[in-house]
């Protein structure tokens, strides 16, 4: 039985099929993070119900209603109503130093990509949320969501662009910009939807600041440290996966015969059918095995028929239909 040489066609499917497996793992690190992600979902119910409490406090239905009404009748001038998911909340209920009291403000964002530092605008700590939180829609779209994760020791790359580019196209945000409410899309616009509030005045939030009180504050702080704890616990998570795949590199490559590959995954726990993996490789078989590739061959060779030959050839055909 001839032995399969390996080559990098063979070393990627091994490769592949056993990363496959470390992702889907029931490790302490993979439980984490799903439960860092069910836990974020109950924190934006509570935290989007009391902002709509806070917001709805400050800018009562009724008055909104009316000024809308004004809108209608007086147009331009009137228009000072918004739809907005975005909030700067203050309270003034701590004192300094000296006994006088003191505003605790900041922003809040309860879009998808919204900043986990308190600040207005964007940044890849909001994106790393956004694509951690919809890692398996975004594999199933062939992107890469672990991207952050693998590259988080490394500045900007070329490597690391292009496949973040390629996540948020797929989420909904192009070019890294956000977009208007107008023109969010896909599942930035069905993340987004339920978060926006009438607000009135059309200037940015940190204008408007909406009074709350203290343990309102820190209910909404509360719900941002479950944003940023997804993001923790899935590059905990992906650490652990890039350390394995890095040592299953090395071993792949130092492997002479797809059978050392066989035994590396039965060792393991990973059951994987040789025969497969032959059956679906596109050149290693014909190559390493001397029983296939002579086949190829003789297939391959120019073969010429005489008149005689085709016309035995056809009548062999209509007998065997008759």
């Amino acid at each position: 039985m001839t032995r399969i040489r390996m080559n990098t066609e063979l070393r990627n499917k091994l490769f592949n099929k056993i990363k496959h497996t470390f992702e889907n793992e029931d490790t302490q690190e993979r439980n984490a993070f799903l439960e860092a992600r069910e836990d974020v979902d109950q924190q934006y119910t509570m935290a989007s119900e009391l902002a709509k409490e806070v917001v709805e406090r400050a800018y009562p239905p009724e008055d909104v209603a009316i000024l809308r009404t004004f809108k209608k009748k007086y147009g331009q001038p009137c228009d000072v109503v918004a739809k907005d998911k975005c909030f700067y909340f203050a309270h003034t209920e701590d004192v300094d130093d000296e006994g006088d009291q003191k505003q605790t403000s900041t922003h809040f964002d309860f879009g998808l990509f919204g900043n986990l530092n308190g600040s207005e605008y964007g940044s890849d700590e909001g994106k790393k949320f956004a694509v951690a939180y919809y890692r398996e829609e975004l594999k199933a779209m062939d992107c890469n969501p672990d991207i952050y994760a693998q590259q988080n020791e490394n500045k900007d790359n070329p490597h690391k662009t292009k496949y973040v580019d390629e996540c948020l196209k797929a989420l909904g945000q192009s070019n890294g910009s956000y977009h208007s409410t107008s023109d969010e899309v896909g599942m930035h616009k069905t993340f987004n939807a339920p978060y926006y509030l009438d607000v009135i005045g059309t200037s940015y939030c940190r204008s408007r600041a909406i009074a709350c009180t203290k343990d309102e504050y820190e209910q909404f702080e509360t719900w941002r440290i479950a944003k940023a704890n997804v993001v923790s616990k899935h590059q905990t998570w992906i650490d652990t996966i890039t350390k394995q795949c890095d040592q299953l590199k090395i071993g792949l490559k130092a492997y002479r015969y797809l059978s050392e590959g066989i035994e590396l995954a039965t060792e393991l726990g990973i059951e994987l059918d040789e025969a497969e993996l032959i059956r679906t490789n596109s050149t290693g078989l014909t190559i390493y095995n001397p029983s296939n590739l002579a086949s190829m061959i003789k297939g391959m060779k120019n073969k010429t028929q005489t008149r005689e030959m085709k016309i035995m050839a056809r009548k062999q055909y209509e007998e065997s239909i008759n």
